[in-house]
């Protein structure tokens, strides 16, 4: 049966590898002014600690972070007793509930859930006459994780390549610098490559399109990528990079008839730059011609 104990911060240790960033921003700040003018209204889930003295913390490390922050010593506990895959499951499930999410947090949360699930689930096919094959659990495994979470087993497996990624190239991912679809596909990358990539962006000030990032991705596999390959593929010009004009289409309409389609609208505007600009080279040899 679960305990409710009041314990001081000191006696809480974060939870080994903890994926789930805490960051001192306007949702914490919110939280610690709650703490102080409420108290903590759901206490910490944490067990005893597996590795020496005081307590693991499982859940609650926002509010750990925000009662250090609001000068508050001691708070309430649920003290549970769990084994280590036990305690894997319940940390990924309490944290994925949170609003906001960055993708490096799903990555490794589902890591480390699918991890302590294989884990459980050959321990529990020992007594078994048969010993399922391990891809046969990983992917049992990756099926009972999606339902869970609400996600196709593609995404699932999609998320845990980004723990492929170095840092500096996880952390562009989470800033919203590089797509996530983008960042799938570096992840095929070696180590060394990746720390390559991460420098030749850095210096031409660009990252690579999704069509980009799959062709590296290729010439890593046949062994063709190197840093002169990065420069010339990053030096290819992108739809998204190529000069736009925006007009307002309302400013417009009234030129046009009724029953024009955008498609023609553009063709119309497109003819008529182009007439006005063979115009203004025959210009220059009429003035000349009347000197």
């Amino acid at each position: 049966m679960d305990e409710i104990k009041l314990l001081n911060l000191n006696q809480l240790h974060d939870f080994a590898n903890h994926p789930f960033k805490v960051e001192e921003n306007t949702e914490l700040c919110e939280l610690m002014r709650s703490i102080e003018t409420e108290g903590v209204l759901v206490p910490l889930l944490a067990r005893p600690n597996p590795n020496g003295e005081g307590y693991e913390l499982i859940s609650g490390h926002r509010r750990k972070a925000a009662c250090a922050w609001a000068g508050v010593t001691d708070v309430p506990v649920v003290v549970r007793d769990l084994d280590d895959n036990q305690a894997v499951i319940t940390m990924v499930d309490s944290n994925l509930q949170r609003e906001h999410i960055k993708p490096s947090e799903k990555a490794y949360a589902y890591k480390m859930k699918l991890e302590a699930m294989n884990r459980q689930g050959r321990r529990t096919d020992i007594t078994s006459a048969q010993v399922e094959p391990k891809s046969g659990l990983l992917e049992r495994s990756n099926e009972l994780l999606a339902k869970q979470v609400g996600e196709s087993v593609a995404q699932i497996k999609r998320y845990v390549r980004l723990t492929n990624l170095i840092p500096k190239i996880l952390d562009m991912v989470d800033d919203g610098k590089i797509a996530f679809t983008i960042a799938v596909e570096l992840s095929y990358l070696k180590e060394e490559e990746q720390y390559e990539l991460h420098a030749v962006m850095d210096l031409e000030q660009c990252t690579p399109s999704l069509s980009q990032a799959n062709r590296m991705k290729r010439m890593s596999q046949s062994g063709e990528l190197d840093m002169d390959m990065m420069y010339e593929v990053l030096g290819e010009e992108k739809p998204n990079q190529r000069e736009q004009i925006k007009i307002n289409a309302d400013s417009l309409s009234k030129y046009f008839p009724p029953d024009f389609t955008p498609k023609q609208k553009v063709e119309l505007i497109e003819q008529l730059v182009k007439d006005w600009h063979e115009q203004q080279a025959i210009v220059p040899v009429r003035k000349g011609r009347g000197r």
